[in-house]
């Protein structure tokens, strides 16, 4: 019996120990639980329909002396117009789950203009490059001199114009063009541009990337990352690694902080053609949650003379590797001279800004950040800006462009993303992460009380069980219970088979030599109570 009590104290002290230290862990669980990507869990309908405000804002560089730029060696002026803005309906469609623990889908888009968010209109003109001449252009550089006098006069015939005059929808969503169709319409097909000359025209509708991501199912440090792109497990637009990695998360989901414990984090930027990888800053608030400051690298797009990583852009041996703030994204944009970079030339090398006039880089309005909530890999809050410049080379042959010098002249910029999420997201966040702070403590330190309650109740209890546990006495409890009351007034016992009518004082002397089968043992006769001397 005593053995039994011990173990029931261990049982019990193992039991209230482990679940006050265990129940962090278990809301941690939960919390991965609730993160996986699984068909009819609240993250998965978060991350398959966002039900929340994303915006895509377009700025215009508009080019105010394109004279004074072509004949008088003019810096090109540049006024910003816009935002114009565009609310982004976007959906995860063609959904697939696989027994890896990975989901495929393609993204449909619907961009609607919101003019009351916009400043401008969007029928006004602006005056930009002529984007298809300037790139024919810069293809025709390394022809033969007769091939490219021949185009000369081809071009010349059209009655084309370096500079175009346009409203920001056409430039956006497409204008026609003649050189546009005419490759529409003779270029291989996987090579093949769209039907009309317009910078985010591929944006609307379901896009023809197929992406796969790790849905947290088999490790939460791989939890929304990519596999496969288009089937691939690299980007096909770069020779090697690190350029055509794409270990990197899509930008709905991150793997969370409180797991990897790491500093970095990559996104994968379909616009830059390759993975950007962020550097934690620091942690801000967001409606009372707490979450990690994501930017980018200073590196990010440093000259492979800085960071080496970035040798593997340089896409020949010898070929125009990109100064300093330049992305080369030609390869993934049917090799058309488009160079990314940060809006305003922000972080790029000071000959960029020195070739234009009216581009101001500011930190606050010009950098991409990502807020991401440590525990869940959920964004708060995130905003891609990128830039996008035309790489004009000169080409003197062709008397239409023959005036444009070498230089990187910047479009627009346009700026993505999402600045607050919905309500039902917001308290799902805040229940999953400031909520459960306050609730671990309370809950551990209940266990630690409740677990402390139970070990002494059943300290108690060992100490009664084994100070009660003589057998004699558990033989004889129910018969000295019901015989109690007559042994105080004096009572008839059988002794050695004869009645004997007891005192109170030899019936505890008869109780204290009850044997084990409940009979009595024979002691001597008691000496009579000494008697006080008269």
């Amino acid at each position: 019996m005593t053995y039994f009590v011990y173990r029931k104290i261990n049982s019990y002290s193992i039991g209230a120990v482990y679940i006050s230290v265990r129940n962090y862990t278990i809301v941690h669980t939960m919390v991965g639980l609730s993160n996986t990507k699984a068909n009819g869990t609240l993250s998965y309908h978060y991350w398959q329909r966002p039900g929340v405000i994303r915006l895509t804002k377009v700025y215009i560089f508009n080019v105010t002396n394109p004279d004074g730029f072509l004949n008088n060696n003019e810096k090109p002026k540049l006024v910003e117009v816009g935002p114009f803005v565009y609310r982004e309906d976007m959906e995860k469609v063609n959904i697939k789950f696989y027994n890896n623990g990975t989901v495929s889908f393609q993204q449909n888009k619907i961009l609607r203009y919101v003019p009351e968010w916009s400043s401008g209109n969007k029928e006004d003109k602006v005056v930009v490059p002529n984007i298809p001449l300037l790139t024919l252009a810069t293809f025709t550089k390394d022809l033969p001199w007769i091939l490219r006098t021949g185009l000369s006069v081809v071009l010349g015939s059209m009655d084309l114009k370096p500079f175009v005059s346009v409203t920001p929808e056409e430039l956006v969503f497409g204008y026609d063009d003649i050189l546009t169709k005419l490759a529409h319409k003779y270029f291989p097909r996987n090579k093949r541009p769209n039907e009309k000359m317009g910078l985010l025209l591929g944006r609307n509708g379901t896009l023809r990337e197929i992406s796969t991501i790790f849905t947290g199912h088999t490790s939460m440090e791989e939890f929304g990352l990519l596999n496969r792109v288009n089937g691939l497990d690299h980007l096909p637009y770069w020779k090697k690694p690190p350029c055509n990695s794409i270990k990197a998360s899509e930008g709905s989901f991150f793997p969370p902080r409180d797991f990897t414990k790491s500093d970095i984090v990559h996104v994968y930027d379909k616009d830059l053609c390759r993975i950007l990888p962020l550097k934690y800053r620091g942690d801000v608030s967001k409606f009372g949650v707490t979450a990690g400051l994501y930017t980018p690298s200073e590196d990010a797009l440093e000259t492979p003379e800085k960071n080496e990583d970035n040798k593997c852009y340089c896409l020949n041996v010898g070929s125009y590797c990109t100064p300093k703030g330049l992305q080369n994204i030609n390869p993934c944009h049917f090799q058309a001279p488009v160079f990314l970079s940060y809006p305003h030339f922000l972080q790029a090398d000071e000959s960029l800004l020195d070739a234009v006039e009216g581009l101001k880089p500011d930190v606050d309005k010009h950098q991409t950040y990502f807020k991401i909530q440590h525990k869940l890999g959920v964004p708060l809050e995130g905003l891609v800006r990128v830039q996008m410049n035309l790489k004009i080379s000169r080409v003197s042959n062709i008397k239409v462009v023959s005036k444009f010098p070498d230089i990187i002249f910047p479009i627009m910029w346009i700026e993505e993303g999402i600045e607050e999420l919905s309500p039902p997201i917001k308290r799902w966040v805040y229940l999953a992460t400031t909520f459960s702070d306050v609730a671990v403590p309370v809950f551990t330190y209940g266990c630690i009380f409740l677990g402390g309650s139970i070990l002494v109740f059943i300290f108690v209890k060992a100490y009664k069980s084994i100070l009660f546990a003589d057998p004699r006495i558990e033989r004889g409890k129910e018969r000295l219970t019901k015989e109690l009351r007559d042994i105080r007034r004096g009572s008839s016992f059988l002794v050695n088979g004869q009645p004997k009518l007891l005192i109170l004082r030899d019936s505890y002397t008869l109780l204290n030599n009850i044997n084990g089968d409940g009979a009595t043992t024979e002691q001597e006769p008691s000496e009579p109570w000494p008697l006080k001397p008269t």
